[in-house]
């Protein structure tokens, strides 16, 4: 059954293109002014949240929704880079554990203004599209 113009599936249809224009505008600035992806900024804010600074990998990727390949490649990069390190979990050593470090922390605190801004912005710009302005406002909360 084909839903009407302007049903469900026109509604997902603009809230996809919304997604993808902030998040490509998210993932730009925090690269260029931090060096993070994404994935990246928002793993260190998983973890920045966590207790003891430290989520089991599985947590890490359930918490970002990456599967257990991508989140091992995501913390060896954060990890190359000096924001986090692996840690055995001490009751089954099978567990992993990705710990945030201060570098970590420093560089996520850097980089929330520029987040912040420019989820705004984003947000912002997307406003002035007749067609997302429902969504924006929903996503708004207002």
């Amino acid at each position: 059954m084909l839903i009407r113009r302007g049903g469900l599936r026109m509604s997902w249809n603009r809230f996809v293109l919304l997604h993808a224009q902030v998040e490509a505008e998210l993932a730009r600035v925090l690269q260029r002014g931090h060096g993070l992806g994404l994935s990246e900024y928002r793993a260190l804010g998983e973890l920045a949240e966590a207790s003891d600074g430290e989520l089991r990998m599985q947590e890490l990727a359930e918490a970002l929704g990456l599967n257990q390949s991508s989140v091992t490649r995501l913390v060896g990069r954060l990890e190359q880079a000096g924001l986090t390190r692996r840690d055995l979990c001490e009751g089954d050593r099978r567990g992993v554990y990705s710990v945030i470090t201060e570098e970590g922390r420093t560089r996520l605190a850097e980089a929330v203004p520029t987040y912040e801004r420019s989820l705004a912005a984003a947000l912002e710009q997307a406003d002035a599209d007749p067609a997302l302005k429902p969504l924006v406002a929903a996503v708004r909360g207002s």
